[in-house]
């Protein structure tokens, strides 16, 4: 999850350094939801997703924590400097436990590999593997500095904000990989892993990548007026709602990852007629205040009601 998050971090690092804080705020924020609603509605329409227990208990409160905290950072307008050390500092520590836990299942994959192709085998795939990451980081800097770059042309081009082609567009673009990774992982049939390398991203996205390009930018970064009212709650409740979801049943069934598609649809759809001024946004905002929420709600209690019977039942 941390490798398929190097995109976020590229991009939001470098349009921190440059001074666009909308652009790097944007990208964090559009990421995070961009990955729950559209990778994991895609990928659980081309097969069901399993979410493994370790999830529901522990990954995903933290991602609602962490989602919580960077909202309560953010009510003053700007993710300061001494919140990002916070934020790496969470991070930190999330890292070293979740490489504790992992550490007996590593050291037998290492044996396992060891018998099946030899030390030396393992030691020259380790330089080529050192040579790939190097030239890789380099091929993502530059990549980074350009897409930064044209988000900015492409806003200044089409009359929209840098914030909104930093939530929809560049978000889109830097989870590419979190696309491919979940996408052929639900294909292999390792649909666990299709959910918990969107959760481990936008963990990493929140703690790791907003830490630091707060940390080293020069005065933090502001957070827009239009982000405090609507994004964040709305990528706080795209994490609150997986909890429910992911407990029943512990899987994602097709009919809740068309859900989660036609959600991010609204989203953008909204985002953008907001940006535009259109006549249309009146309506869509009664629809989603009179119908799509309310409904949302409903659905989401019953599941968990029915989950919470099923469990009952089976003690």
């Amino acid at each position: 999850a941390f490798g398929t998050s190097a995109p976020e971090a590229a991009v939001t690092v470098q349009a921190a350094l440059a001074g666009q804080a909308d652009v790097a705020v944007g990208n964090v924020v559009g990421s995070n939801i961009f990955n729950v609603l559209f990778i994991l509605g895609l990928a659980a329409l081309v097969a069901p997703l399993v979410v493994a227990q370790q999830l529901v208990r522990l990954d995903v409160p933290i991602m609602l924590g962490a989602s919580v905290l960077v909202m309560v950072m953010a009510q003053d307008g700007a993710i300061s400097r001494s919140d990002g050390a916070v934020l790496l500092g969470v991070v930190a520590a999330y890292t070293v436990f979740a490489v504790r836990e992992s550490r007996r299942e590593s050291a037998a994959i290492a044996d396992e590999y060891a018998r099946e192709y030899g030390a030396a085998a393992g030691s020259r795939l380790w330089l080529v593997d050192l040579a790939t990451v190097v030239v890789g980081l380099g091929l993502l800097v530059l990549g980074a500095r350009w897409l930064v770059d044209g988000a900015v042309a492409l806003a200044r081009a089409v009359g929209m904000s840098e914030l909104v082609i930093g939530l929809t567009i560049v978000a889109a673009g830097t989870s590419l990989p979190e696309v491919a990774t979940s996408i052929i992982a639900s294909l292999r049939g390792e649909r666990d892993i299709a959910v918990g390398n969107v959760v481990g991203s936008n963990i990493f996205n929140l703690l790791g990548v907003l830490g630091l390009s707060s940390a080293i930018a020069a005065e933090g970064l502001s957070v827009a007026p239009a982000v405090l009212r609507f994004d964040l709650p709305v990528m706080l409740a795209v994490a609150a709602a997986c909890l429910p979801i992911f407990f029943t049943g512990h899987r994602i069934d097709r009919w809740e990852g068309g859900l989660f598609l036609t959600y991010y649809t609204v989203y953008v759809l909204y985002v953008v007629l907001d940006a535009t001024g259109h006549d249309a946004l009146p309506a869509l905002s009664a629809a989603m205040l009179g119908f799509v929420l309310p409904l949302t709600v409903v659905t989401l209690l019953v599941l968990f009601v029915h989950a919470a019977r099923r469990g009952g039942e089976r003690t």
